[in-house]
């Protein structure tokens, strides 16, 4: 009843002091806000939290549990959806033992120590599939045979998977620049968001906490180093983009 009372609140809360709408209800979030991108809904949601959830109970304990539910219920959400998008839009061209693997690399690639489970249904030319993660999530769905996959690419396709250049740099080093990539659909500000969101769910994982135990230190080029690739391309990032052309020089106007 005390976490009922807590999440009305904060619902009543959030309506009157800013114009998104969040409802929280069985473990569930959604959050819209006017004229920003679904790139950086999760992290917004999380700060709104993190404000919201101090008036509406006194008990911090009950906060915590809270906002600790929504983010795991937002990182589930989020995975189930990278999850479907995968199976919907990987390129399987034939059920060949060649073309199954490289699907189970992908899936590897992008869902980590996962355990990949894949069975071929050559009658109705489809493959089932399934994945366990370590911490018992489970996803299962079914990629459908495409023979002219990876022959035909929509232009709208081409446009999303395009990267552009993001460099980044320390506040206290403005000339050591770290030459990343983000989708051009984000805006430099959503591109930093989702970096420090990157850097704070590597460094808490078991791969950033065994790191840590090792002594290695807490930092952005250790991060940047050491974070998987999937999970940057997950936030719409890369590690790194293509080396800048040389500088030209020009040859100065003669003067008449």
């Amino acid at each position: 009843m005390e976490l009922d009372a807590a999440l009305a609140q904060i619902q009543l809360q959030t309506h009157l002091h800013c114009s998104p709408r969040l409802d929280l209800a069985q473990g569930s979030a959604k959050f819209e806000m006017k004229n920003e991108t679904k790139k950086t809904t999760e992290a917004q949601l999380l700060d709104l939290l993190k404000k919201v959830l101090p008036k509406a109970t006194h008990d911090a304990q009950l906060a915590g549990k809270i906002y600790q539910a929504i983010e795991l219920e937002l990182k589930a959400k989020a995975r189930g959806s990278a999850f479907d998008k995968f199976c919907a839009k990987v390129e399987l061209p034939d059920l060949e033992p060649k073309s199954i693997e490289e699907v189970k690399t992908q899936l590897a690639a992008s869902f980590g120590q996962g355990d990949v489970t894949l069975k071929p249904n050559r009658k109705d030319k489809t493959l089932a599939v399934e994945v366990s993660l370590t911490d018992g999530t489970q996803f299962s769905g079914e990629i459908k045979v495409n023979p002219n996959a990876g022959v035909e690419a929509s232009e709208e396709q081409e446009i999303t998977l395009k990267f552009v250049p993001f460099p980044v740099c320390l506040p206290g080093d403005k000339e050591l620049v770290w030459l990343l990539g983000k989708r051009e659909n984000l805006s430099a500000e959503e591109g930093g968001i989702a970096l420090t969101k990157a850097e704070t769910e590597f460094w808490a994982s078991k791969t950033g906490q065994k790191l840590l135990r090792d002594r290695v230190e807490r930092s952005f080029p250790e991060f940047i180093a050491r974070v998987p690739a999937g999970m940057l391309n997950e936030l719409g990032l890369k590690r790194h983009y293509k080396t800048p052309e040389p500088i030209k020089p020009l040859r100065p106007l003669k003067k008449n």
